[in-house]
């Protein structure tokens, strides 16, 4: 049974390893990953995901896909992906001292063209970040291509005060789920 994965994370191959789980083909789905106009966060990710998954499994049609998407919202506001240190001091100073939720979904499609989702949703609260501690976080650039701005698996997590839902949803790839999607399709995981 092959698997591909839908993503150029680094991290999800990653977290995928940390189960004991190697994809046999790694194919970045390359979709616009721009909100819809009064998109809701959450239907954002599913969105983001399902579209991921089919894409690819248009090129894979004998294998399980699997594609995830990770998105930080403060309320109704979807953040960016930081492509520039502007929008990543924004997003930190947006939510520096508060609570945000981070909404991952993940679709497996299954060679049968059946899909399956699921999907996490975990609140993050920063303390209160300092002009310097920000300067300091951006000067070190792990925030680049980062969904709200930082990468809780580096330097942001010591400024994690509270988390409730899911660590590696933050990452990028809510491992609960996606095993239980591989595993209801009948991948073999040790």
């Amino acid at each position: 049974m092959r698997l591909v994965l839908a993503s150029a994370s680094p991290r999800r191959l990653d977290l995928l390893a940390r189960i004991g789980v190697v994809p046999d083909a790694v194919d970045p789905a390359d979709i616009d990953e721009a909100p819809l106009p009064g998109e809701l966060p959450l239907i954002h990710a599913r969105r983001l995901a399902a579209a991921k998954a089919a894409t690819v499994a248009r090129r894979f049609p004998d294998s399980l896909v699997l594609a995830a998407d990770t998105v930080v919202a403060t309320g109704r506001r979807i953040l960016p992906k930081a492509e520039d240190e502007a929008a990543a001091r924004n997003c930190l100073a947006l939510l520096s001292g508060r609570r945000h939720r981070v909404h991952s979904a993940v679709t497996l499609i299954r060679a049968d063209g059946r899909a399956r989702h699921r999907e996490t949703t975990t609140i993050v609260a920063f303390k209160r970040l300092s002009p310097i501690e920000i300067d300091a976080y951006l000067a070190g650039g792990e925030w680049r291509g980062k969904a709200g701005g930082y990468a809780i698996q580096g330097h942001a997590e010591a400024w994690v005060r509270y988390l409730a839902g899911s660590h590696s949803g933050v990452i990028g790839l809510p491992l609960f789920e996606a095993r239980a999607l591989l595993t209801a399709a009948g991948y073999p995981l040790g």
